[in-house]
């Protein structure tokens, strides 16, 4: 029992190995047909090196990333303020929310013509479009949150004699913080999605262009590279989301005293 308790936390990896396994062995038995050019794991590993090491990946990677931060960072702080701000005054809630409600259901791509038209093709316009993609989920979410925390939790903060500022920030959004951090998790992978497509469409530079370089030449283990790339960076922004959600989460019930 010991035994299998201390197993259990690299168990997760069994299916990743058994995959790759059987990617590695199908390829190299031919089991794929030959027009679907279908490369083994191990050259993909190969184009990977050889791709860090001439700097190519690591060029188009960072533009990537630099885009993908610049956008997200601006579209959530962005949504986190005017997501707070209707969630706890029902006036800007009024203000806000038909013009929120009109405009979130379009995706964050829909805007990709107009951008282009507006300002042009070229750094801008993949962090407009990273900043559009994260501003609607974390300020909708943000807002929702804030206006679900318990309002009898609010009335006797404010019985204590806390002022509406302190209030907000001791208590209704440490409360508030799991489904914040829902928007956060969804749009930190969405994020490179998005920008991934943008890049396919309008911009000659990043992850997205080398994905599409790659395709007219043909060159399927360049595809999964960039595929892989992506997958990776998925991952590890919603893990790092989730593990800053339980860190503030923790945190906060410290200092309250649960």
């Amino acid at each position: 029992m010991n035994l299998l308790r201390r197993a259990r936390p690299g168990w997760g990896t069994v299916p990743v190995i058994l995959f790759l396994g059987l990617w590695e062995l199908v390829a190299r038995l031919g089991l794929i047909p030959g027009r679907f050019n279908f490369p083994p794991f191990t050259a993909v590993l190969e184009e990977f090196y050889q791709l860090a090491a001439d700097g190519v990946l690591t060029d188009n990677f960072l533009r990537s990333l630099v885009r993908v931060l610049i956008g997200f960072c601006g579209g959530s702080i962005a949504g986190l303020v005017i997501g707070t701000v209707m969630g706890w005054r029902e006036i800007a809630n009024k203000m806000f929310s038909p013009i929120i409600s009109l405009l979130y259901p379009i995706p964050a791509l829909g805007w990709l013509p107009l951008l282009m038209l507006w300002i042009g093709i070229g750094e801008a316009l993949p962090i407009a479009i990273i900043f559009i993609c994260s501003f609607f989920p974390v300020c909708y979410n943000t807002a929702t949150a804030i206006r679900n925390v318990d309002k009898n939790v609010v009335r006797v903060a404010r019985t204590l004699g806390a002022s509406d500022l302190r209030i907000l920030f001791t208590v209704v959004l440490p409360l508030g913080l799991p489904d914040i951090f829902t928007g956060f998790r969804l749009e930190a992978g969405m994020a490179w999605r998005v920008i991934i497509a943008a890049e396919m469409v309008a911009i000659p530079t990043g992850i997205g262009a080398l994905l599409m370089r790659a395709e007219s030449l043909m060159r399927v283990d360049i595809i999964i590279v960039c595929l892989i790339v992506l997958s990776f960076m998925c991952f590890l922004f919603e893990r790092f989301f989730g593990y800053l959600e339980r860190k503030l989460t923790w945190q906060w019930a410290q200092h309250a005293g649960y």
